[in-house]
Parts: structure tokens; C-alpha cells; sequence
């Protein structure tokens, strides 16, 4: 089930999402500050590849939650927004409902990446 759920998954979208997370994260790249934004860019695409079959462990210190706090003010509430409005659709359809949980993963890590 996991390999027919990734399976679609790319073709209906994942494989998009995970170029642009990737050129998002070679941008974030290129400047010194950025670099730490930008694995975290490379993580979401590792992520959006395949999401099905995965789990996200969430963690982290104080540094990760003040990381995580800007990443949410300058994109990570964009993007979850994002994710929950295509789960939201993806689960109109009773066909949908597992790739909407999977947007609804993808979301809560959109929002908060540092330490998961």
C-alpha cells in the first residue's frame, strides 16, 4: 500500500512539490545565514518525495524552537496554509483521505521543521 500511496503521490503532485522545495533550499544556500533554512528545505523535499510510510519525530532544544519561530513568521504559516488547503481538498473524496493525512503531516511540518 505504502509503494502504490507514493506512487501517486508523485504523479498527482509529490514530485513538483519536491523540486520546489529543492530549489527553494538551493536558494536559501547560498548565503551563510540561510544554509540552516535551507537543509531544512532539503528535508521537506527528501520528505514530499515519498511521504507515505514515513513518521516525523518532532524534538529539539530551545535553539530549534527559536529557529522555528522565525521560520514560521517569514514562510512556515504560507506553507502550512498551503498544505492544509490541499488536504482539505484531497479529502473530499473518500479515494483522497490518505493524501489529505499526508498534507496534514506535511503541514504541521511546514510550520514548525527545526528538530523533527
Amino acid at each position: 500500500m505504502r509503494l502504490l500511496g507514493n506512487i501517486l503521490w508523485l504523479i498527482l503532485g509529490g514530485l513538483l512539490l519536491a523540486i520546489g522545495w529543492a530549489v527553494i533550499g538551493l536558494i536559501l544556500c547560498v548565503t551563510i545565514i540561510g544554509i540552516p533554512f535551507g537543509v531544512q528545505a532539503f528535508k521537506m523535499a527528501g520528505l514530499t518525495l515519498t511521504p507515505f510510510g514515513k513518521t516525523v519525530v518532532y524534538g529539539g532544544g530551545m535553539g530549534s524552537a527559536l529557529i522555528n519561530i522565525v521560520w514560521v513568521v517569514l514562510a512556515g504559516i504560507w506553507m502550512a496554509i498551503g498544505y492544509v488547503g490541499a488536504g482539505l481538498l484531497n479529502c473530499i473524496t473518500i479515494i483522497g483521505i490518505p493524501f489529505g493525512i499526508q498534507s496534514f503531516k506535511m503541514a504541521k511540518l511546514a510550520l514548525w521543521p527545526f528538530g523533527s
